[in-house]
C-alpha cells in the first residue's frame, strides 16, 4: 500500500485549465506545501472547504460571504484572523468569482508562501471540483499482482502463482471479446465505501507481457477496443496448481471453491479455479463470472439444487 500525496502545484496544474485559476501570491509555496493520505486521516472537516478558522480546511475558499466578514472586523481581529489562516498552513487559499483580494491577505501570503489564487468560478463549482480530486488523489491505494479484465462488463482481477497462466488466460480472454486494463501490476484505489477502481500504471498502458512471445501490444494488435482505461473490481479469479493427492470436499464440489480476499477495506470474492492438463481456463473463467453475477442477482444454482434435493429426501422419507 502506498501513501498518495499531491501538492500545491500538482493541485494548481491539473484544475488550471478547467477553473481558470490565476496566481495571485505565495508561488513560491508551490511545491514545498504538500498534503498526504495520513494528513487526512483524523481531520473533522473536509479536505476543501469554505473559510474556516475553527477546524481549517487544507484548501480554504474565500467567497464573497467569507471577504464581507473580515471587513467587519475590527483592525486587530482581522490581523489576528489572517495570521491564523496563514499558521495553519494550508495547501492553498482560494477567493471566488473574481474578486479583489484584500491587500493585508496577498502581502501575509507572500510573505509567508502560502499559495493564493483567485477563479472566476463561484464558490460550490470551486469546492465540487477541488473536493472531488482531492479525495480521489489521497484515497487508499494499493498494487497487487495481476491481470485486471472485463470480463462481461464487471472487473476481475486474475491471480496465481508464477508460471500458473495468467497471462496465457488473459490473451484467449481478449481473443473471445473481452477487454484488458492491466497486466502484471494493476492498481486499485478505493474511491467510496464500497467501491475499488483499478488502473494501469502508465509504464505498462496497453501491454501484456508473454513467456516466449515478450511483451505484446495489445491496442495495436487487437484495436482500441480490447483495452479499457479502468473498471471497478468486482471479482477475484485466482489459479491454483493443485497439490499431489489434494481432494475437494463435497461442498466444494456443488459450490466451487468460494471465498473472498481482503483488499484495503473491503472484501472481494474469490473462486479459486484448480489449473490443469486439458482444461479450458477460458471458458471456466467466463463461467465463474456469470456465477458472479447470478449470485449477485440473488440467484444461488448450488443452493437451488441443495433446497431441491432436500425436497426429494423428504419426499422419499416414508
Amino acid at each position: 500500500m502506498t501513501t498518495a500525496r499531491i501538492t500545491a502545484e500538482e493541485l494548481f496544474s491539473s484544475q488550471q485549465e478547467r477553473l481558470a485559476l490565476r496566481w495571485l501570491a505565495g508561488q513560491r509555496g508551490a511545491a514545498e506545501r504538500v498534503l498526504e493520505a495520513v494528513d487526512t486521516v483524523a481531520r473533522r472537516p473536509s479536505l476543501a472547504g469554505y473559510l474556516n478558522a475553527i477546524y481549517p480546511n487544507k484548501v480554504q475558499i474565500l467567497g464573497s460571504e467569507e471577504l464581507e466578514w473580515l471587513d467587519k472586523l475590527d483592525a486587530r481581529q482581522r490581523w489576528e484572523t489572517i495570521q491564523k489562516l496563514i499558521d495553519f498552513r494550508p495547501l492553498a487559499l482560494v477567493i471566488t468569482r473574481n474578486q479583489t483580494c484584500p491587500e493585508d491577505l496577498r502581502v501575509a501570503a507572500e510573505e509567508s508562501d502560502t499559495p493564493l489564487w483567485v477563479s472566476p468560478r463561484r464558490g460550490h463549482e470551486l469546492l465540487n471540483h477541488i473536493q472531488y480530486l482531492l479525495a480521489r488523489t489521497l484515497a487508499p491505494r494499493v498494487t497487487l499482482h495481476g491481470v485486471f479484465m472485463e470480463i462481461y462488463s464487471i472487473g476481475v482481477l486474475i491471480t496465481g502463482e508464477s508460471g500458473s497462466g495468467k497471462s496465457e488466460l488473459a490473451l484467449e480472454l481478449i481473443t473471445r471479446g473481452h477487454r484488458l486494463v492491466a497486466d502484471d501490476a494493476p492498481e486499485f484505489t478505493q474511491i467510496a465505501p464500497d467501491v475499488l477502481d483499478g488502473t494501469c500504471p502508465e509504464l505498462l498502458q496497453d501491454m501484456l507481457e508473454l513467456r516466449g512471445l515478450g511483451v505484446l501490444n495489445i491496442r495495436q494488435m487487437f484495436g482500441d477496443t480490447a483495452v479499457k482505461r479502468n473498471k471497478y473490481l468486482r471479482m477475484i479469479v485466482h489459479l491454483s496448481k493443485p497439490s499431489s493427492g489434494g481432494s475437494e470436499s463435497g461442498i466444494e464440489r456443488l459450490t466451487g471453491d468460494l471465498g473472498v480476499r481482503r483488499v484495503l477495506d473491503l472484501d472481494v470474492p474469490m473462486i479459486t479455479v484448480p489449473v490443469m492438463a486439458g482444461r479450458n481456463l477460458a471458458v471456466l473463467t467466463e463461467a465463474a463470472t456469470r456465477m458472479h453475477i447470478l449470485r449477485s442477482k440473488g440467484i444461488d444454482p448450488a443452493a437451488a439444487f441443495l433446497a431441491r434435493h432436500s425436497h426429494f429426501l423428504e419426499r422419499a422419507t416414508p
